[in-house]
């Protein structure tokens, strides 16, 4: 018994005498096609870029990674992470040298 758009006959499928019903991959491909944000590289490379000139970026990134913001979009996560990382560092540092002048 043949199912409607998939004949079982191997003949019939390299002739192409069916219809493809769906494709799985089909959603995912228009994830993909349009561009990111700001200025094409991210939110999150946007961020980290413009976190040296305004630190307080890198927080704003680091809240929107742990707020799964990448879900939305998997190219971002790499740049959100980076800028948690940068935030990261940049709060040890502040505190290093805080605790050096105050000391």
């Amino acid at each position: 018994m043949e199912q409607k758009g998939c004949p079982t006959d191997p003949k019939k499928r390299e002739e192409g005498d069916y219809t493809l019903i769906g494709d799985g991959e089909d959603d995912l491909l228009g994830l993909y096609d349009k561009p990111l944000p700001c200025f094409g590289c991210g939110i999150g490379w946007f961020s980290f870029l413009l976190g040296f000139v305004f630190p307080l970026m890198w927080y704003y990134a680091t809240i929107l990674y742990f707020r799964n913001y990448y879900l939305n979009d998997p190219r971002e996560r790499t740049g959100l992470a980076t800028c948690a990382i940068a935030a990261l560092v940049f709060t040890i540092v502040a505190l290093i040298v805080a605790a050096v002048i105050l000391f």
